[in-house]
């Protein structure tokens, strides 16, 4: 991919501007490079080829202290760690708080990664379709704004990604939970299976899948298939998983129509006032602090829920004094996520001569079974889903048993109990009051206005939280696991890593930033695909609703600038 770096209006001029390159990123990328528009696409970080993965066929202990972070370590990336996400072995594709600082009205967990590719070579790889009622509960339940768009607006764009993406699933007919285009289903292991009989048969209306998974079963486009290493975060040299380096950003780049330019900094776009579009954009140079503005005919926008936003934010001018398309006064506010870390765990006693094979990339998945009908005796709307999965226990469950000897070894590297774990993933409400903006003084090392959130859970999403540990337990002790204890680690906004709902979708401008087909109102050649655009949050993992509304939103463009609209 060629980088540049050069001024001039003709010089820098291209048919599209790409604003990162993530899982959005990448997707906008490559539909508009096919559909022929040369295309820019700047990525604040530096840039990462698909294959380099430093630890990708690293041990623990080809790693100095057996991959524990050092205190200095600890000290630049004192943010990012406290999650617990964070480790030795992807220590690389995590920001360094130091030099990418955010402030905290109420904490949150801001994970990022700056670099090609950006958060699709760390992402947990579960894609589940939105649903009919996801798109219409806002308006069902007179809460926020409704969405533009129904099931049927997006259902095409699903099939679409999803077959050049790969996602390994079982179809199950669900309407909670639409089926995709998959390829074969991982298998579930022995215990997976028993406690998926025994809820389905104990729990009228509760079901239990594998995970759908972008992890490949069959080998797609010469990627693939999956090893079954469970590296994935590490970044995976076989583009067994869908990521922008190995899938999207290639395809691209195929074309002959991509540009890619790292340490890319974009602090704003420019808007032109005769025209009533935005003309183009103006980045720092991450290296040499150098300010450079690139212009195009179309714009996206891909650079994060908050990326994107801040961006927005700090893009002001006479028509937009409080950022680029904030007429409504909601950028930056109805900020979401999902609430997890909740749910239950327990011991199986049996099947002790069963066992699997690798190390499956994947869980299993129980869609949201709560309040899918009308007239529901819950204290909460909206629902969960539940991610986990059953292993054998190792040598951890004796490391702190005392003994010693050949026999206490032995016991080391023999298989331990069976044991299951659940945990909920809730939908969190879009609020108003749930916000981040822009402090007034402050700027990071590039003069970039620091980021400050102001957000958290309110009482629907505590409310749920009762019923997330509570179920969990029942279903695993109605599937005969033994002590089966509640865990709640207290989910922080953020954490999940599923922002959304910053720059959100609406047909009307003074109630959103974006129309039906995400662009700006006020500004229709600027367009925003990532978690941003989201009305509501539904309760299942984004990514691949961010995927089908990028590629939907990219025809979408190229069709304008052919009728001349954009």
């Amino acid at each position: 991919m060629a980088n540049i770096n050069g001024k001039g209006i003709a010089q820098n001029s291209y048919d599209a501007i790409v604003v990162g390159s993530g899982v959005s990123g990448g997707w906008a990328a490559k539909e508009l490079c096919e559909k022929g528009l040369k295309t820019i696409v700047l990525e604040r970080g530096r840039d990462v080829k698909h294959g380099e993965y430093p630890t990708a066929f690293q041990d623990s202990w080809d790693m100095e202290n057996r991959g524990v972070l050092t205190a200095e370590e600890n000290a630049r990336h004192f943010k990012q760690v406290r999650t617990g996400f964070m480790k030795k072995d992807k220590i690389h594709w995590f920001v360094d708080d130091k030099r990418n600082p955010y402030q905290e009205d109420k904490r949150f967990d801001w994970i990022r990664g700056y670099h090609t590719g950006g958060r699709s070579l760390t992402w947990g790889r579960q894609c589940y379709r939105w649903s009919e009622m996801d798109f219409e509960a806002n308006a069902k339940e007179g809460i926020a704004i409704d969405w533009p768009i129904r099931y049927k607006d997006i259902a095409p764009w699903y099939d679409y990604v999803e077959g050049f993406v790969g996602i390994s699933g079982q179809k199950m007919g669900l309407p909670q939970l639409p089926d995709g285009v998959f390829q074969k289903p991982m298998d579930m292991n022995c215990l997976e299976k028993h406690v998926k009989e025994r809820i389905e048969k104990e729990f009228p209306g509760r079901y239990m899948t594998i995970g759908r998974s972008a992890n490949l079963t069959e080998a797609l486009n010469g990627r693939g298939p999956c090893q079954f290493r469970n590296r994935c975060v590490r970044g995976c040299p076989y583009g067994a998983y869908f990521s922008s380096n190995s899938t999207t950003l290639p395809a691209a780049e195929n074309t002959g129509n991509l540009t890619l330019r790292p340490y890319s900094i974009v602090t704003e776009v420019i808007y032109d006032s005769d025209s009533g579009k935005a003309k183009g954009v103006r980045i720092v140079d991450q290296q040499t602090r150098e300010s450079i503005e690139y212009f195009a005919s179309v714009i996206f926008l891909n650079a994060s829920a908050i990326g994107s936003t801040a961006i927005m934010l700090n893009s002001k001018s006479d028509r937009f004094p409080d950022g680029l398309g904030n007429d409504s006064g909601e950028l930056g506010h109805n900020l979401m996520d999902h609430h997890f870390r909740i749910g239950a765990a327990g011991v199986f006693e049996g099947m002790e001569d069963q066992y699997y094979t690798g190390r499956r990339p994947n869980g299993i998945y129980i869609p949201r079974f709560r309040n899918l009908d009308e007239g529901s005796d819950r204290n909460y709307v909206r629902g969960f889903g539940y991610q986990g999965r059953a292993r054998r226990m190792d040598w951890n469950e004796v490391a702190d048993k005392p003994g010693f000897g050949a026999e206490f070894k032995d016991s080391l590297i023999k298989p331990g109990s069976w044991y299951m774990s659940i945990t909920g993933f809730g939908e969190c409400l879009p609020y108003h009051e749930n916000r981040m903006y822009l402090h007034k003084d402050k700027t990071d090392e590039w003069g970039m206005p620091v980021v400050v959130f102001d957000a958290g859970w309110k009482q629907n999403e505590l409310n749920m939280r009762i019923d997330m540990g509570n179920d969990a337990a029942e279903m695993l002790e109605a599937s005969g696991l033994k002590d089966v204890e509640i865990f709640d680690y207290h989910s922080t906004i953020g954490e999940g890593i599923h922002e959304m709902g910053t720059a959100r979708m609406g047909d009307d401008p003074k109630t959103a930033v974006l129309n039906g087909n995400n662009q700006v109102h006020g500004a229709p050649n600027v367009y925003v695909t990532d978690g941003a655009c989201m009305t509501s949050a539904s309760c299942v993992n984004p990514s691949i609703t961010y995927m089908a509304l990028t590629a939907r939103a990219s025809n979408h463009a190229v069709e304008e600038l052919k009728k001349g609209n954009i």
